[in-house]
């Protein structure tokens, strides 16, 4: 059942919801700065002076990695120096500003980040964005294939990832001990039930939450199996029997009390954070990503929480799945779009800009090789808190991380798991069966 990673096709999630530092959400105020050349000379440059490049984005911390990116750019290039004019945007203003300024023709950003739910709304009719294959192709045997995969259009890429998004669980190992369970023995989703029902017993915690208004408690489940919320061809797909019998299983811990559903409804809210930061529930599978909710949300749990593998739902079974995304595009109203997607390429693509993007970000990088660089261990907050193991977690599973699709349904279907399937599977406690029909219907 497992899927190599490197050849599947479009991986995804969207952080379709709450999705700060992987994806959307952000309501910080506009902001900009810019990132003056160290040098100045003749190549890459208009009129004697440094290439402007002005580069939108929707999350503060990713203008910072861009600017810093871009200072160690005009270091190790001289001749092509640029002058980086970053801009934070909110979120939905943001995208909604790059479609006016795409579809007018006037207006748009040199580079921009596009959140991965939003990315099939610019991918409608001719791609008003330039074609990255010449960049990425070099690299594809290098890199998690799926994570430019789902940024494409008839064979052409248009988009680079930040991070793959593994889904990870992250146990309580300090719940798990007073309940004599031991993580590491818990292989398949049946041995995480009857692990749940003995933390019950011995703690009277549940053993996980699952959200009340989201898609992360769902869709990584249903992408270890080889399903789907829309299929490759873009059809929806949300009543399949598999996805079904998943939100059955999963209802089904909630009623017996071994699993709970989240305070706030969903795992990246302030009742959430609070909740799990006291130790009241021993684990939570969310994406990689979902790191820095722990260390800058639930500073008590630091040394408390390991990161493991998510159970496989049958013996050898894929135990992750790659979710939520940012992808990086160059827009056909560039000035300089080659010297543009050489920046792009150095920034996303190179080994140090992976390891950058660790550094900097805490996320997993999209080139494995990366992985395993002794840098990885390094002291930072995330090792820190979670102890020198992450990626070799990460390594453990990186042939099983299961790709997602993205089309151009993806929006409407994301929206209506997360706002109408969801609290009525998990709080309603309706049959999944029968809500999952009915929204398929209003789907299709």
């Amino acid at each position: 059942m497992k899927k190599a990673i490197l050849g599947t096709t479009a991986l995804s999630l969207a952080l379709v919801m709450g999705l700060t530092g992987c994806g959307g959400g952000n309501d910080k105020k506009e902001t900009s700065s810019s990132t003056q050349p160290t040098q100045s000379t003749n190549a890459g440059k208009t009129n004697g002076e440094a290439t402007k490049v002005v580069f939108w984005t929707f999350v503060d911390a990713h203008q910072k990695f861009y600017e810093s990116m871009a200072a160690s750019w005009n270091e190790s290039h001289p001749d092509k120096q640029i002058k980086l004019e970053a801009t934070t945007i909110p979120y939905d203003d943001m995208h909604t500003k790059l479609l006016v300024a795409l579809q007018s023709g006037v207006g748009a950003p040199d580079l921009v980040d596009i959140e991965q739910s939003k990315f099939p709304n610019f991918m409608k009719g001719k791609p008003q964005l330039v074609s990255l294959n010449d960049i990425v192709e070099p690299e594809l045997n290098n890199i998690v294939k799926s994570r430019v995969e789902i940024y494409s259009k008839d064979n052409t890429y248009y988009g680079i990832d930040y991070h793959v998004g593994a889904t990870v669980m992250y146990y309580n190992k300090d719940i798990l001990d007073q309940a004599g369970v031991n993580p590491d023995n818990i292989k398949t989703w049946a041995d995480f039930e009857a692990a749940g029902k003995t933390v019950k017993e011995k703690t009277g915690k549940p053993i996980i939450t699952f959200e009340g208004n989201g898609n992360w408690s769902w869709w990584p489940a249903i992408s270890q199996q080889g399903s789907d919320q829309v299929d490759n061809d873009g059809n929806v797909t949300v009543d399949t029997p598999v996805n079904v019998k998943t939100m059955e299983f999963f209802q089904n811990m909630v009623k017996e009390g071994v699993a709970a559903v989240a305070p706030g409804a969903g795992h990246d809210t302030e009742e959430y954070f609070g909740y799990m930061d006291s130790g009241s529930a021993a684990s939570v599978f969310m994406p990689f990503w979902f790191m820095t909710r722990f260390t800058d949300h639930m500073p008590d749990l630091k040394g408390k929480i390991i990161i493991r593998p998510m159970p496989a739902w049958t013996e050898g079974g894929n135990r992750s799945a790659g979710m939520g995304g940012t992808a990086t595009s160059v827009t056909n109203q560039a000035k300089n779009p080659e010297l543009i997607k050489e920046f792009l390429a150095y920034a996303k693509l190179s080994k140090e800009g992976n390891l950058q993007i660790w550094k900097q970000l805490g996320f997993d990088p999209i080139r494995t090789d990366v992985w395993s660089d002794p840098a990885m261990k390094e002291s930072n907050k995330f090792t820190d808190y979670f102890g020198t193991d992450i990626f070799d977690t990460l390594l453990s599973v990186k042939d099983e991380i299961a790709p997602v699709h993205i089309r151009e349904k993806s929006p409407e279907v994301f929206d209506a798991i997360r706002n109408k399937a969801i609290p009525q599977i998990f709080i309603d406690m309706k049959d999944p069966a029968k809500v999952l029909k009915e929204v398929q219907a209003s789907l299709k």
